[in-house]
């Protein structure tokens, strides 16, 4: 629950679903969801469960894609370096929190400019402020009336410089929270699941709680229900549209986490004979709810803004650190006791963006571990210095520009590496190791028949849709801005090559297999690097050996036992017995 449900569940699909057809983004959305979102999670938790092993050691399975896993920890030291920083952003808030007044309040500060606007008051300075603000809204970023709240993030919080180009020195008080955002990461991770099974209990349920106390404040203010009504209200011709349906495939793959192999590390730790079938339906459930959920707290809340300030909706409406660094503070400041809610509102956003945090290192943690079995015994020492050396990488994203940076990261770093990982994972499911064999394997490790939905959706669905959704993603990239600075072509060079340095680990990996540890001709190099190594199967002594059997009487009936790996294993298993 805790991975599956992030910052982005507040920040990015509220904002989407009203930007995509309101109530009728939800036809694509849930569509996608059914199709692609479930049954990769039921894939890669199964995958992680009969195998008790990561994200690397996984694709002994099919070692020739061996690649993606390191392709995986790639993209997730860089995501979890800049994830971290995001996650100080609150810290920062809620320190500013304990002010007599809340300091975004007004346009009263040092940081202020003779470009802010506070929006609301009475009827006459109202319009006033509403007319100016307006008025701005066509010009260049610079010249652009802001909130409060806007230049408060950017001017106090981020210290942001002009460009890309102007990285500037280091924001010492955004250092210091990123540092206590690491410190804390690792006193819950440090022992592993020991200690991170205990504090995601609080870590996890925790935001329902602030949501819920949120959405019944946030409807009952005035304006609430237009807010409400702009969020969910159907637009059904943007059905047709295109990137609609590629929006909404992108944000449930990304929403719930496939391919950055949290799931299989975590599904690795459950007991062999776990149905986790019903897991794999109930938590991308409770994700997509929590998404819509928190679409109507975060509309609730904007709808009352429109009210107070005058402002139509569609100008208040905004994604991504807008929404949660700008928008709703903005909005906070208009409620009575603003101070309650917006510490509420941010150790929610902290909270969020922690245990998915720690889901992330772990699976880095674990597949290093699980590669290198020697360092098991210094699981502590590793998790520290994975911490210190992701925490050094992160000060990049505390410079004067590091925002710059950060923007441009998330642009590119991940977003087509995963769905590629994800799809060479149901490549070899459906197409090497064998639809067959995995539907035994399964079978046999939750000791029920699955639903043929299932064998449908990893043969055909989920490669046809993977590879849709990466096209699209390519088609559809268009060049990252930032407040309205257009990225200059060294920085886009850059942000491919964040994307490339992960997506190169697949072919690379590849070619040293190909060339280096396998014999013969190709054909035959090829057909043995797909095959599944000798120690693939479960870990447990007991369930090896009844799995083995299994195997060993349909490779008789399917008369394929020479030279299979896996027979052998079994007659030497069989020795070992005898």
């Amino acid at each position: 629950m805790g991975y599956a449900i992030g910052i982005g569940n507040v920040w990015r699909f509220p904002y989407l679903c009203y930007r995509n057809g309101g109530g009728a983004f939800l036809v694509p959305y849930l569509l996608m969801l059914f199709l692609c979102g479930i049954p990769l999670f039921f894939m890669e938790s199964s995958l992680g469960q009969f195998a008790s092993t990561g994200c690397i050691t996984i694709f002994r399975i099919s070692p020739l894609f061996k690649g993606a896993g390191f392709a995986i920890i790639i993209v997730n030291i860089i995501c979890t370096a800049y994830y971290n920083v995001i996650i100080a952003y609150p810290l920062l808030f809620l320190a500013n929190c304990f002010r007599a007044k809340l300091p975004w309040i007004d346009c009263d500060n040092s940081w202020n400019t003779d470009h802010c606007v506070k929006l609301g008051g009475q009827n006459a300075a109202r319009s006033n402020a509403n007319e100016t603000f307006l008025s701005h809204q066509n010009e260049t970023f610079e010249n652009r009336m802001k909130t409060p709240a806007d230049e408060f993030f950017h001017y106090h919080i981020l210290q942001i410089s002009d460009s890309i180009e102007d990285q500037g020195g280091i924001v010492w008080p955004l250092l210091l929270c990123n540092v206590i955002a690491w410190t804390i990461t690792y006193l819950c991770i440090m022992k592993g699941v020991k200690s991170v099974g205990k504090v995601v209990y609080f870590t996890a349920t925790f935001p329902f709680f602030i949501l819920f106390v949120l959405l019944i404040r946030g409807l009952t203010l005035p304006g609430a229900w237009d807010g409400v009504f702009f969020y969910i209200y159907p637009q059904w011709h943007q059905l047709t549209n295109l990137k609609v349906w590629a929006d909404a495939a992108c944000q449930i793959f990304f929403s719930l986490g496939p391919g950055w192999g949290g799931i299989v590390n975590m599904a690795s730790y459950n007991d062999f004979r776990n149905n986790n079938q019903l897991d794999s339906i109930l938590v991308p459930i409770l994700n997509c709810g929590t998404s819509i959920f928190a679409g109507f707290v975060v509309f609730s809340v904007i709808g009352f803004m429109s009210h107070e300030t005058g402002l139509p909706i569609s100008t208040v409406a905004t994604g991504g650190p807008g929404l949660a660094f700008v928008t709703y503070p903005e909005a906070i400041t208009m409620l009575p006791w603003p101070h309650v809610w917006a510490i509420l509102f941010f150790l929610m956003l902290f909270f969020l963006g922690l245990d998915s945090c720690f889901v992330q290192i772990e699976a880095i943690i674990s597949s290093v571990i699980d590669e290198y079995p020697s360092l098991r015994r210094h699981k502590m020492l590793v998790t520290l210095v994975s911490c210190c050396v992701m925490m050094v990488f992160s000060f990049l994203f505390v410079t004067n520009g590091g925002m710059y940076l950060l923007q441009l990261f998330d642009w590119y770093a991940a977003s087509i590496s995963v769905i590629l990982i994800c799809f060479v994972e149901v490549f070899i499911i459906g197409w090497t190791y064998g639809i067959n064999n995995f539907v035994r394997d399964l079978e046999f490790m939750i000791q029920t028949k699955i639903h043929w939905w299932w064998i449908l959706s990893w043969k055909i669905f989920n490669p046809v849709i993977l590879a849709s959704i990466f096209i699209t993603t390519i088609v559809f990239n268009t060049r990252i801005t930032y407040r309205g600075i257009v990225y200059p072509d060294w920085s886009i060079t850059l942000g491919w090559c964040s994307c490339g340095v992960s997506i190169i680990c697949i072919p690379l990996y590849m070619g040293y297999r190909l060339l280096y540890l396998e014999e013969g001709d190709l054909f035959e190099r090829l057909k043995s690097a797909a095959r599944p190594t000798l120690d693939w199967g479960p870990a447990d002594k007991e369930y090896r050996r009844e799995w083995f059997k299994i195997v060993h009487y349909n490779k008789i009936n399917d008369v394929a036992v020479n030279n299979d790996p896996l027979h052998e294993q079994y007659i030497q298993l069989t020795a070992m017995d005898t």
